[in-house]
């Protein structure tokens, strides 16, 4: 090999490098921007004054019920809300979730490969457009039960979690799915063979084997519903404000660090969800 052709290949993977760093600048250096700035001591985001605490310290004084800046105060309620929704809806989205996988990957049955379909259905299409639809199917609902009943529901919390589960059960489905394809069903048939029932099969066999790709799932389920802005913005009602709403109507309001510093919080809270559920669904590779 001559010298220009190791030129030719150094000055290429110097490119290649460059791409790749300028790449990864594009995607987070916004983000590392917004964790120095919610440390800012100025109330205006493009000045930087000095470094301070105040700003979480706002946040958790209003958390535990102290007197809080006006941008900050019902936080707590938000979170809470967020947290309410996440936990249901992640739940109810892994039990379904993983009885769908199952379903599809152990059994053939007539309409599995529309039901395929649907499946990938809240992944490929836009979320306005999902919240769209989620919000005329809850309000003909509501209205059909009026009718019939005379019970009058409104959009609050449990609207949420519907909207929640509907795009939730997609990410667990097609998650434990792939963990279902990897097990070797000479196990289930070989625990059948030594006398175990179909339901005794799976608890002892099947279930542990999945068990941490049911958590990968549930765990990015759950980051999913926590991070939810457009489809919560659609199905969500009086009394059910959630965090990401509750960051947008402080942006309305006034932008300062406050927010910076709740983002960042939320930043760091599913950063460890996603690498816990990455560790888990690891596990059984191994």
């Amino acid at each position: 090999m001559t010298n220009r052709d190791l030129l030719i290949r150094s000055v290429g993977k110097t490119g290649l490098w460059a791409n790749v760093a300028l790449g990864f600048a594009f995607l987070y250096l916004p983000i590392l921007i917004l964790v120095v700035y919610s440390f800012n001591a100025s109330r205006f985001n493009a000045v930087w004054t000095g470094f301070t605490l105040d700003w979480y310290r706002s946040l958790f004084g209003a958390m535990a019920g102290e007197t809080a800046d006006i941008s900050t105060a019902g936080v707590w309620e938000a979170l809470s809300n967020s947290l309410i929704v996440a936990t249901v809806s992640s739940a109810i989205a892994t039990v379904l979730g993983t009885a769908v996988a199952l379903g599809l990957e152990r059994h053939r049955f007539p309409g599995d490969r529309f039901l395929e379909g649907l499946l990938f259905l809240p992944i490929v299409i836009p979320e306005i457009t999902l919240g769209i639809s989620l919000l005329v199917f809850l309000t003909l609902t509501f209205r059909i039960v009026e009718n019939l009943t005379g019970i009058r529901l409104t959009l609050g919390l449990p609207s949420v979690i519907v909207g929640h589960v509907t795009f939730s059960i997609s990410f667990v489905a097609i998650t434990v799915r792939s963990r279902v394809a990897d097990l070797d069903p000479s196990l289930e048939e070989a625990a059948l063979d030594l006398g175990a029932n179909q339901w005794k099969a799976f608890r002892r066999v099947t279930l542990p084997l999945l068990w941490p790709g049911i958590l990968s799932a549930s765990l990015l389920a759950f980051t999913l519903s926590l991070d939810d802005f457009v489809v919560t913005f659609f199905t969500s009602g009086v009394g059910s404000t959630t965090l990401p709403l509750f960051v947008y109507g402080m942006i309305k309001l006034s932008v300062t660090p406050a927010i910076n510093a709740i983002s960042t919080l939320m930043l760091s809270v599913s950063l460890i969800l996603v690498l816990s559920s990455l560790q888990f669904g690891g596990r059984i590779d191994n």
